[in-house]
Formats: structure tokens, C-alpha cells, sequence
């Protein structure tokens, strides 16, 4: 009995299954670059005594990457990297996102520091040339506001431009990333009732302040348009919505 005890009150640990130490030893080589995209891995019987594991666990661990389209297994030919093309990961991503909707929360705190503070600066640095691509952006997506396919993608492009403009490296780098994510998120928020009309409006409203190079009322715009969008998807949750 009091054994019993101090296992509840101290818990225990689960071993971690072999194939997902395996999976992230791979991942691992990826990030180090000792893997690219279109390498060949050796075959399985090699590849199995190289990490001193059975081809089972080996096997299962190539399988759950190849899910997450990270590695392609070519029957009859072997086990490739994939190009590792962001379109192809970023499938993976909305998984996670439909699996978790407080990663959709999370991702929108994110986005307004991020979004946000890029703008100001965009408001500072826009030119002419910048305001008539923008300007040509909001008519496409007055175009395309029925097709929620059609608007995520000039959606991406507004976002993806007003960084560009910022004309920071460091903080484009910083938003592609937070972009995957945020594309994966679209796919899901592009679809809800009125979005793409509230979000239309938003971007105009965007656009006004950045050809007026007004940098407080760029990122009031962008925070508003945030929170609206936010606003739509939490309504959507009912479990959410109810907290």
C-alpha cells in the first residue's frame, strides 16, 4: 500500500517507443543539413544495423515520416527526403491545427506581436510603386470574394507584401515561418460565413493607412483585422466560445 502510494504521488515514466526515436533522429539529421531534400536513404537492411535497430521499428519510424510528408518511400525503389516544399508541410500543419484549436489561439498572439510590428515599419518605408501593387491586390480579392480558395491566396500575398515592404530580412524570415502555420490556419477561417467580406474591408482599411504613412493607424488596422478574424474563428468553437 504505501508503495502504492508513492507511485501516485510521484507518477511513473512511459518509455518512449523506439520508431519515434527514430522519426526524430532523422529529423534531426534534416535539421543539421547531413540529410537534403532528394537524398536517398540506404536500404532498409542497412540503414536498420547502421542505428542498431530492427527493420520493424525502422519501419514503422520511415512510415510516420512519410505520413508527414518529410520522407518518400517508392516502392520497389527506396526511401527518398522529399523536397521538403513548405505547400507540401504545411498539409501537416492544418492537421494540427483541426487536432488543436488553442494552437489556432496561440497562433494569433503571435501574429499580432509579428503582424503588427512589421506594418509600423512598412508605413515608414511604402513608396509609390508598393501602394499600386497593393492597390491591385485589393481589387483581386474584391474578385475573388466568393471563391475562398481564390481570396487565401491573394490574402497571403497582402501579409507576404506588406513584410516585404518592412523591408527587414531578419523579421521575413521570422514571418515565413509563422506564415506556414497562418496559411494552414486560412484554409480553416477562409471558409467561415462573412470572413472574406470582414476581411476585405480590413485590408482596405489597411491600405488607406499605409498610403497615408500613418505607422499608429497601419498597425491599429492590422490589430483590428486580427482581432476579427480571431473573433470569427473563436464563434465557430463552441466549446471555446462557451468559456
Amino acid at each position: 500500500m504505501i508503495e502504492q502510494n508513492l507511485t501516485t504521488k510521484f507518477g511513473t515514466f512511459e518509455k518512449e517507443p523506439l520508431w519515434q526515436m527514430i522519426a526524430r533522429r532523422l529529423m534531426t539529421l534534416l535539421k543539421e543539413k547531413q540529410l537534403k531534400a532528394g537524398d536517398k536513404l540506404p536500404p532498409e537492411r542497412e540503414l536498420a544495423a547502421m542505428m542498431q535497430v530492427s527493420r520493424p521499428s525502422l519501419r514503422e519510424g520511415l512510415r510516420a515520416l512519410s505520413m508527414m510528408n518529410v520522407l518518400e518511400i517508392r516502392q520497389g525503389d527506396g526511401t527518398y527526403v522529399s523536397s521538403l516544399d513548405p505547400e507540401l508541410l504545411v498539409e501537416q500543419l492544418s492537421l494540427v491545427l483541426a487536432l488543436d484549436d488553442s494552437t489556432l489561439l496561440q497562433l494569433f498572439e503571435a501574429r499580432k506581436i509579428l503582424e503588427v510590428g512589421i506594418i509600423g515599419l512598412a508605413a515608414k518605408r511604402i513608396t509609390a510603386e508598393n501602394i499600386t501593387e497593393l492597390k491591385a491586390n485589393l481589387a483581386r480579392s474584391e474578385q475573388a470574394v466568393a471563391d475562398p480558395a481564390a481570396f487565401l491566396e491573394v490574402d497571403v500575398d497582402l501579409h507576404k507584401k506588406i513584410t516585404e515592404i518592412a523591408q527587414n530580412p531578419i523579421l521575413t524570415r521570422i514571418f515565413d515561418s509563422v506564415n506556414h502555420l497562418a496559411r494552414a490556419s486560412r484554409t480553416r477561417t477562409t471558409e467561415l460565413d462573412g470572413i472574406r467580406e470582414q476581411s476585405l474591408a480590413d485590408h482596405q482599411a489597411i491600405v488607406a493607412a499605409l498610403e497615408a504613412k500613418d505607422s499608429e493607424a497601419a498597425q491599429a488596422a492590422m490589430l483590428q483585422h486580427l482581432n476579427n478574424v480571431q473573433a470569427k474563428l473563436v464563434a465557430s468553437l463552441p466549446k471555446m466560445s462557451g468559456e
